[in-house]
């Protein structure tokens, strides 16, 4: 791995981007442009923060109690899910959501876009640890662009000769003024995996609101997302391609008490979790020397 020294050198943007060394061991890229600032965790390729300077508070939610650690995911802000979504389909033994957001990633180019947006891509490191979980041979990039608005680019390439089935997510935890309090369109009509209600198969009727624990899986869809903030006087916007599932999610008391590192008492209260993601029944075929990317778009506009 490399020093934040040594990334600073090869990939550091004056004024834009840079690498510090955090106290937990682990390496953070900060970025600061004209439009935001954001950090992200090099292990994991983990999205903490992403603050636009339009907005008064915060769009990628991370809590107060989060922790910082070698082989550890961060609570909150856009873990990447990969190579499956949810409990592995045999081995219970392996990691939920994959092992991608506990592993290192490698800084592979930087840059800024033509309207002065701050680019970083990052490539999931391979090692015997991982290939005893996932046995092919693949590159998995992950491209974030940090402007006004966020776009986040996870490609899988098959550089092998067999064809191989992925689950993927990212699993942003976005910033509210209170779940009990916003709305989420986009989905209505959509059938859904209700994980709270006994994995039954439901319609959505209407806009999601919320009164208790919410884990859904809403299938066979591509829809824009908007989450409706009233107390903040905006809509959060989560457009995206390349995914026919979407998650939404919210602990709620019980089960956020459990975590311990939600931001006790209610730091739960101020995030919900819409999931650009490929599961279940839209799992997706990689074919031997083919490529699949998954694009998310999130942007804050006022109500």
């Amino acid at each position: 791995m490399k020093t934040a020294a040594q990334l600073n050198q090869q990939f550091g943007i004056a004024g834009q981007l840079s690498f510090r060394d955090d106290a937990s061991g682990l390496v953070v890229a900060e970025f600061i442009n004209k439009f935001a600032t954001a950090s992200l965790c090099l292990q994991g390729a983990h999205l903490i923060s992403w603050h636009p300077r339009s907005q008064s508070k915060p769009v990628v939610w991370v809590s107060r109690d989060a922790k910082m650690a070698a082989g550890k995911s961060i609570r909150g802000g856009a873990p990447v899910c990969w190579p499956w979504f949810g409990a592995h389909a045999s081995e219970s033994s392996f990691p939920g959501h994959g092992y991608a957001r506990t592993v290192p990633w490698s800084v592979i180019e930087s840059g800024t876009e033509p309207n002065g947006a701050t680019r970083l891509t990052l490539r999931l490191q391979e090692s015997e640890k991982t290939r005893a979980q996932w046995n092919h041979d693949c590159n998995v990039d992950l491209t974030v662009i940090i402007g006004d608005t966020l776009r986040m680019e996870m490609t899988t390439e098959n550089t092998g000769t067999s064809d191989f089935v992925i689950g993927e997510a990212l699993h942003t935890y976005l910033q509210i003024s209170d779940i009990g309090k916003v709305s989420v369109t986009g989905l209505e009509g959509c059938e859904y995996w209700d994980k709270v209600g006994g994995s039954n198969l439901r319609k959505q009727d209407g806009a999601i609101t919320f009164n208790g624990e919410v884990d859904r899986v809403y299938i066979n869809s591509a829809a824009e997302c908007v989450i409706h903030d009233a107390p903040l006087k905006r809509r959060i916007h989560i457009k995206k391609s390349g995914s026919l599932s979407t998650v939404v999610w919210t602990p709620w008391t019980e089960k956020a008490n459990k975590m311990g590192d939600m931001g006790q008492p209610d730091g739960w209260r101020e995030m919900v979790c819409v999931e650009s993601v490929n599961a279940i029944d839209n799992v997706v075929t990689v074919l031997a020397g083919n490529k699949h990317t998954l694009i998310v778009e999130y942007t804050a506009t006022s109500l």
